[in-house]
C-alpha cells in the first residue's frame, strides 16, 4: 500500500508529464487549484486554458471553431444573462441537447453560476423525463427545440431557458461555492438514478493520465454522448488539458474515420458498438483513410469484445485503452495496449490513487489469480449517495461496482458479469459474457448477447441472440460453444436477429431481449 505522500507524488508526476501543471510555476498551480475549486472541473477548465492558451480551437462542430478565449467570455455573458433573468446559485438547471455548442455553453454557464447542473438523457421517454426533472428538483431546463418534448411533457413549475445572450447584463462574480453536477445511471427502462458529483482537485485527473498517453494541446473526437460519463470525464480531461475537442454528434461511423484524418485526431473517444461499427467499413476505407494520428483509441461504457479489441490494434495499431468503472465509483481500472496484448479482454489495472479489490458473499477478500467475487473500488471522487437516497455497498472502505470480475497472475482485472446477470442453470453458474466474448469470435457472428429465460427443468436455460454476418445455423453455433466452453455453457435457444437492443450508451439491453424470448 502506498503512501498518501507517495501517491500524491505520483499523482503530481503524472499531471506534469501530461502538461495539467507545471511545476516550474507554483503560482500558476494554486491559481489553477482555486479556478477548479470555485467553478468545478467545466468551467474551471474553460477559465484556465482560456488563461494559458486563449487562440486555441476549444471546440469543433460541424463549420463552427470557438476558441477558449471565446468560450470563456461567451459563457461569463450567457451566466451574467441567466442571472439577469432570476437564476442563481440555490437552482437546478437541467440540460436536454444533444452534442453541440448549446451543450457545452450551458453546461459551463450552470457552473459558473455556482448552480447544480443534471445532465440528462436525450433518449427519454416524457415519463422518464418528468420523473427525473421532480427527483432531481430542477428548477430550469435548457431544452433543444429539435427534440420532440414540449413544454406540455414538463412540470409547470419548470422555466424554459435559451441561450441568447443580453449583451446589457452586468457581470456575476466568482461563486461563492461550486455548484456541482449530477450524472444519472445508465439505462432506458424505469426512472435512471441520478448521482451527484464535485471535483474540487486538479490532482483527480491523475487517474486518467497515469494509465492514458492524453497531452496538452492534443485532438480529441468525442463521438460517445457527452451525457454519459465516458464522454464527459474525457471532456473534462481535454478541457483542462487545453484542447481541441471535436464534437460527433450522432454517430455515423464513415463520418468519425473521415473526421479522425480531417481533424489529424489525437484521440477517439467511444463504446465498443460504436467502434465495431467503425471496423465494420469497407476494408479499402479503413486502409486509404490516414489515422496515422491516432494515438489512443478510449473505450469504455460497455464490454469490449477480446476479438474486437484485437481486430482494433491490427488496424490501428497499439492504441487501445480498455477503461473500467462505473456512475458512482468514477474510475477503477484502465487496461493499456500492453496490457491488451498480455491479456486480450482485461480492464487493466487500477490507476495512482485507485483501489481496486474482490470480496466474496461472505466479506473475504479474494486475492487468488481467477478466485471470482464483487468488484470494490476506493476513489477520492466516488459520489456519495443517490440524489433519491440509498447508496452503493461499502466493504473496507470501498464502494461495490456491482460487478464480478477476477484477477490473473499479472494482477489485470477481468469483468466476468454482472452479479445479477449471473445465471444459474441446472444447478450451474453461468455468466453470460464468457459466452459472449467467445461468440463473438467466430468468423460468422457479427454480435451476440446471452441471457436466462425461465425453464421448468433446469430453473434457466440460456439464450443467445445472434447478429449474423455469414449463413450460420442454431446447431453450429451450439457446437461452437461445446467445443470451447463447458457443455452446460452452450444456448439451448439460439434467435438470429437483425440487431441488438441497446440503451443510448451503447450497452445491451437485457431487459430489451428478455421481451424478445
Amino acid at each position: 500500500m502506498l503512501s498518501a505522500a507517495t501517491t500524491s507524488l505520483r499523482q503530481i508526476r503524472a499531471l506534469a508529464r501530461a502538461g495539467i501543471i507545471d511545476p516550474r510555476h507554483p503560482a500558476q498551480i494554486l491559481r489553477t487549484a482555486r479556478t477548479m475549486r470555485a467553478f468545478g472541473p467545466i468551467a474551471g477548465g474553460i477559465r484556465s486554458s482560456a488563461r494559458r492558451a486563449p487562440d486555441r480551437i476549444a471546440l469543433v462542430c460541424g463549420d463552427e471553431r470557438i476558441s477558449y478565449r471565446e468560450l470563456d467570455r461567451r459563457t461569463d455573458a450567457l451566466a451574467a444573462t441567466w442571472h439577469a433573468e432570476g437564476l442563481d446559485a440555490g437552482d437546478t438547471v437541467g440540460v436536454l441537447c444533444p452534442d453541440g455548442v448549446r451543450l457545452v455553453e450551458s453546461m459551463a454557464a450552470t457552473a459558473k453560476l455556482g448552480a447544480r447542473l443534471v445532465l440528462l438523457n436525450t433518449g427519454f421517454g416524457a415519463a422518464q423525463l418528468r420523473d427525473v426533472l421532480d427527483r432531481e428538483g430542477v428548477s430550469a431546463l435548457v431544452l433543444d427545440p429539435a427534440l420532440s418534448v414540449t413544454p406540455q411533457d414538463l412540470p409547470e413549475r419548470i422555466v424554459l431557458l435559451d441561450n441568447t445572450i443580453r449583451p446589457a447584463a452586468p457581470p456575476i462574480g466568482t461563486p461563492t461555492q461550486q455548484g456541482g453536477f449530477v450524472l444519472l445511471t445508465g439505462g432506458t427502462t424505469g426512472t435512471p438514478k441520478g448521482a451527484p458529483r464535485r471535483v474540487e482537485s486538479p490532482l483527480a485527473a491523475a487517474q486518467f493520465v497515469d494509465r492514458v498517453p492524453l497531452r496538452r494541446g492534443q485532438t480529441v473526437l468525442l463521438c460517445a454522448p457527452l451525457f454519459h460519463g465516458t464522454a464527459l470525464s474525457q471532456f473534462v480531461l481535454s478541457l483542462n488539458l487545453g484542447s481541441t475537442i471535436v464534437l460527433h454528434g450522432r454517430f455515423d461511423a464513415a463520418r468519425a474515420l473521415a473526421q479522425i484524418a480531417e481533424h489529424r485526431a489525437d484521440m477517439v473517444v467511444l463504446v465498443p458498438t460504436m467502434l465495431r461499427r467503425i471496423l465494420d467499413l469497407d476494408p479499402k476505407s479503413l486502409s486509404t483513410t490516414d489515422t496515422s494520428s491516432l494515438r489512443i483509441v478510449f473505450t469504455a461504457g460497455a464490454a469490449l469484445p477480446s476479438s474486437l479489441g484485437t481486430k482494433a490494434i491490427e488496424i490501428f495499431g497499439p492504441v487501445i485503452y480498455n477503461f473500467y468503472g462505473c456512475t458512482e465509483t468514477g474510475t477503477a481500472t484502465i487496461a493499456t495496449p500492453q496490457d491488451w496484448l498480455a491479456a486480450p479482454g482485461t480492464v487493466g489495472k487500477p490507476p495512482v490513487g485507485i483501489t481496486v479489490a474482490l470480496y466474496d458473499a461472505e466479506g473475504t477478500r479474494l486475492t487468488e489469480p481467477g478466485a471470482v467475487g464483487t468488484v470494490y473500488v476506493g476513489n477520492t471522487i466516488a459520489f456519495d449517495g443517490y440524489s433519491g437516497g440509498g447508496s452503493k455497498q461499502l466493504r473496507g472502505g470501498l464502494m461495490s461496482t456491482g460487478d464480478l470480475g477476477h484477477f490473473d497472475s499479472g494482477g489485470r482485472l477481468f469483468i466476468d458479469g454482472r452479479d445479477d446477470d449471473m445465471i444459474v442453470s441446472g444447478g450451474e453458474n453461468v455468466f453470460p459474457g464468457e459466452i459472449e466474448d467467445l461468440l463473438y469470435r467466430h468468423p460468422s457472428i457479427t454480435e451476440a448477447a446471452v441471457i436466462g429465460v425461465p425453464d421448468d427443468e433446469f430453473g434457466q436455460r440460456l439464450a443467445a441472440f445472434i447478429v449474423a454476418a455469414d449463413e450460420i445455423d442454431a446447431e453450429t453455433v451450439r457446437d461452437y460453444v461445446k467445443t470451447h466452453l463447458a457443455r452446460f455453457k452452450a444456448p439451448r435457444d439460439v434467435r438470429f436477429v437483425e440487431e441488438l437492443p441497446r440503451t443510448p450508451t451503447g450497452k445491451i439491453d437485457r431487459r430489451g431481449l428478455t421481451a424478445l424470448s
